[in-house]
C-alpha cells in the first residue's frame, strides 16, 4: 500500500496547516526487524537502530516543532519510518543488499541485548565477522527503489 502524505515544505507558512498538494518522498527509511523478537526488543531495536540515520544522514531531519503557546520540541525525521519484519535468512538477505548498494545503514545484532553501554555495544559488533553477525535489526535510508530492493521478500511490521 502505497502512503501519500499531504505536507507543505519544512518552513512555509503553509507547513502551519495542512496543504491539498500530496508529497510523494524520493526516498525511504525503512527498518527491518526479525520476527521473532520481544515485543520490547522490537522497539528497543527500532529506536537504537534509526537514532544513527539522523546523525549520519542529516537531511532526513526536518524542522524543529512548536506548539500554539510557542513551546518549542525537538526537530524529529522529515518523512515516515516504515517498518518491516521478516526471518533471520531475510535480514542476512537484506544486509548483503544494503552493503553491495552502499546506503547509509544501522545494525543491531543479538550481542548487544547482553551489553550494558554504547562502548561495549561497539566491541561487541567489532569482535564478530560481517558475514558472521547475528542481525535482529537493520535500519537503511536511500532512494526509494533501492531500499525497496534491499527490503525485498520481507512483510510490514504488523
Amino acid at each position: 500500500m502505497q502512503r501519500t502524505y499531504k505536507t507543505a515544505p519544512c518552513g512555509s507558512r503553509q507547513s502551519r496547516s495542512m496543504s491539498t498538494e500530496p508529497l510523494r518522498f524520493d526516498t525511504k527509511i525503512a527498518v527491518l526487524l526479525r520476527e521473532d523478537l520481544e515485543p520490547w526488543q522490537r522497539l528497543n531495536v527500532t529506536a537504537f537502530l534509526v537514532s544513527g540515520l539522523g546523525t549520519e544522514v542529516p537531511e532526513v531531519i526536518g524542522a524543529p516543532y512548536e506548539d500554539a503557546d510557542g513551546v518549542p520540541y525537538l526537530p524529529m525525521f522529515r518523512q515516515p519510518v516504515l517498518v518491516f519484519e521478516g526471518t533471520k535468512e531475510t535480514l542476512t538477505t537484506a544486509h548483503a543488499r544494503v552493503l553491495s548498494r552502499a546506503l547509509p545503514r544501522a545494525v543491531f545484532t543479538s550481542d548487544l541485548f547482553t551489553t550494558g553501554n554504547d562502548r561495549d555495544n561497539r566491541a561487541a559488533v567489532r569482535a564478530v565477522r560481517t558475514g558472521e553477525l547475528d542481525l535482529v535489526g537493520l535500519a537503511v535510508y536511500g532512494p526509494r527503489n533501492a531500499v525497496d530492493k534491499v527490503v525485498k521478500g520481507a512483510r510490514m511490521h504488523p
